[in-house]
């Protein structure tokens, strides 16, 4: 004899829209405590859900809260990831901008790329989204847009789309292309990388013009100073900065596909590293970019740990997996100096020892340094080991990057 509790899971497909409503709100606790009764009749409970999706949004929300919550189990995941037509569907809806829902949208695909046949997102056509301005055909192509522009909230009041980057992050350990395609113009490259480092300090705005070829793409060439701390959430911070670290970390090396980007991006890694009240010498002054040099008295550092961490372990990844060139430009636009007052003002052991190893590379002697990669012989594979298995603390329980977001 059916439960009680199996009976509710029963009116999920229920005619009556408030029965279906009051069914999944009653049911989200149980999505957290006992995940195993969405498993019956072969995932039945599982495929009314992904209708419900769709639903009116009060029904659409439980639906997903619950969805969000259950998708820690190996084979839930592998039904939602796998399912191309609720993909359609999530897509769709997250990219309209009157979507309800939109933020819980975001944190469900940032739990589908735990997948790994998530990476297939990177190839996904779809018709282009007239409301995001945009040419774009591909799924990937189409959400970075979406967090672009949506995570100021002025693309959808209802989100700001800060679990997008932890999407972002995943898809960037199992391929670069999408961030760094040598195929792509510099300039197309630049928007890419840059569109995500900038959003994280929202007083830094970027202005793009049209280059005088109609074949060139916009180059990004203008920054306002930095006047205020970063406002954005941490979520959109540490996911943004994770995104480009394994970015970083995934691309072959070695790194000369982004050499030319150097100089677009050491000044958005470098920028939330400086302090209040730095001590500067006016040489170092004058090293770093311009848009670094004038920050008023109430500019301030980035405040959480991790995303310091994964700026400073960004800079080692291209001055260690370049070659020469790479870390001649990083040292010229001042980044020893930076790195310098972080490790004096920042009492954490492990940003500390990132930033040793940043300073060996900048300021050691270049004939010392073994390899076309620019990486000292004793330490270069243990270094990218340890990058590799620790950067993010990917294996830790408590890490934010690799959990599963549940809602209760």
């Amino acid at each position: 004899m059916a439960t009680e509790l199996e009976e509710l899971v029963g009116f999920l497909h229920h005619g009556n829209t408030q029965i279906r409503q009051i069914a999944t709100e009653n049911l989200v606790p149980y999505s957290k405590t006992q995940p195993a009764i969405f498993k019956s009749g072969q995932l039945s409970p599982v495929k009314d859900l992904k209708l419900l999706v769709k639903d009116y949004a009060p029904i659409a929300n439980s639906a997903l809260t619950i969805l969000i919550n259950i998708s820690v189990d190996a084979e839930i995941l592998k039904s939602l990831a796998e399912d191309d037509v609720f993909l359609e569907s999530i897509f769709n809806r997250i990219t309209n901008p009157n979507e309800m829902n939109a933020t819980l949208l975001s944190m469900l695909l940032s739990n589908l790329a735990k997948s790994d046949s998530f990476a297939r997102l990177l190839n996904i056509k779809r018709p282009t989204v007239r409301t995001l301005s945009s040419t774009a055909t591909n799924a990937f192509d189409q959400l970075l847009d979406l967090f672009n522009r949506g995570v100021s909230g002025s693309y959808n009041p209802n989100s700001k789309f800060e679990y997008l980057p932890y999407l972002f992050a995943d898809l960037a350990k199992v391929r670069f292309t999408p961030f760094f395609n040598p195929l792509n113009p510099p300039s197309r490259q630049v928007l890419k990388v840059n569109k995500w480092m900038i959003p994280q300090f929202p007083s830094i705005s970027t202005q793009l013009i049209s280059t005088s070829s109609p074949n060139d793409a916009p180059l990004l060439t203008t920054f306002t100073p930095h006047t205020s701390p970063p406002s954005l959430p941490l979520l959109v911070r540490l996911g943004a900065t994770s995104a480009i670290r394994n970015a970083l970390l995934s691309i072959p090396s070695p790194l000369t596909t982004i050499a030319p980007l150097i100089p677009h991006i050491i000044p958005s890694l470098l920028l939330p590293l400086i302090g209040s009240d730095p001590a500067f010498s006016e040489s170092e002054t004058d090293m770093l970019p311009p848009e670094l040099q004038l920050l008023g008295p109430e500019h301030k550092q980035e405040g959480d740990l991790q995303v310091l961490n994964n700026l400073v372990e960004s800079l080692f990844l291209i001055c260690a997996r370049g070659e020469e060139k790479a870390r001649t430009r990083v040292r010229d636009m001042g980044a020893y100096a930076v790195v310098r007052e972080v490790h004096v003002g920042v009492e954490d052991e492990g940003i500390r020892e990132n930033v040793e190893r940043v300073v060996q590379l900048l300021m050691g002697d270049e004939a010392e340094l073994g390899g076309r990669e620019g990486e000292p012989k004793s330490q270069k594979r243990d270094d990218e080991r340890r990058l590799s298995r620790h950067g993010m603390r990917e294996e830790e329980v408590d890490d934010e990057d690799d959990k599963i977001v549940e809602i209760f």
